[in-house]
């Protein structure tokens, strides 16, 4: 990959995106995370305004402190770039509280977590609109239309994703380019949705490197029944994940109406 020349072009994409739609500027949200750092660097580049949001909810303090410490970086290097915390905390547990008790617990924690993630969403579209922003998506390749792991109108409601056409191995490669914080580098992917220290790996069951793998080979038209032992795995959990979560990569579905019936 051309770093450099994949860098600008990226820049050169937000400025002209938001510079033609008449915007000021974007917010996203700074999670302490590989994407979100170098996704706001890039937004940042474009020396337009940047609003960086920390939005924790429970979250465990050494995601959140790497956080701030990316947004200070950022703002050391970039006079456009401004910070808001938002303690979600309350406002989620208020609304955990609001909910009807349930039986099931561990589906009550699956439908929390992405509860979570839409919190932060909304918080987004607030200072979006308050301040004509955009909302920049952080997800990459192999999670918005590999295997789908984000959540549906939470951390996927973005107006423009500048990473989406990038693996992971890429991100990680604009990240050292860049500058980007060694502590975030190497710090194990989470989509920091538990309030532990679950990572995406944990909850996937294959790394991003098993997973850019397995996408090549399902865009090759190859199976599982191609490979034996882990690549079989590997490539069984990529396809699992891609067909449950199609529901995400594709446009919502319109019920047409036959033109006979209207």
């Amino acid at each position: 990959m051309q770093t450099e020349k994949v860098v600008d072009h990226i820049v050169q994409w937000l400025h002209q995106y938001a510079t033609n739609a008449g915007i000021n500027g974007f917010v996203i949200g700074v999670s302490g995370g590989i994407d979100s750092a170098v996704t706001s660097t890039l937004c940042a580049r474009t020396g337009l305004d940047l609003l960086c949001l920390e939005m924790p909810i429970h979250q465990a303090e050494s995601q959140v402190n790497r956080a701030y410490r990316h947004i200070d970086w950022l703002m050391e290097k970039h006079s456009n770039v401004q910070t808001q915390t938002i303690q979600l905390t309350p406002v989620f547990d208020s609304l955990v509280n609001s909910f009807p008790k349930v039986i099931n617990e561990e589906e009550r924690f699956m439908a929390l977590a992405n509860t979570r993630a839409r919190l932060r969403m909304t918080s987004l579209y607030y200072f979006a609109a308050l301040k004509k922003y955009l909302v920049a998506g952080t997800g990459n390749k192999v999670e918005d239309f590999g295997v789908g792991f984000f959540t549906k109108y939470g951390d996927g409601g973005v107006d423009l994703s500048p990473i989406a056409d990038l693996l992971k191995s890429e991100v990680y490669e604009i990240a050292e380019f860049l500058g980007i914080n060694e502590e975030i580098i190497i710090a194990p992917p989470t989509d920091g949705l538990w309030g532990d220290d679950r990572t995406d790996e944990d909850q996937i069951g294959a790394s991003y490197p098993e997973l850019e793998w397995a996408m090549a080979m399902h865009d090759q038209g190859k199976t599982a029944e191609d490979f034996s032992g882990r690549k079989q795995e590997v490539l069984l959990i990529y396809d699992s994940f891609h067909s449950s979560n199609k529901h995400k990569m594709i446009p919502i579905p319109v019920c047409e109406i036959p033109e006979g019936l209207k």
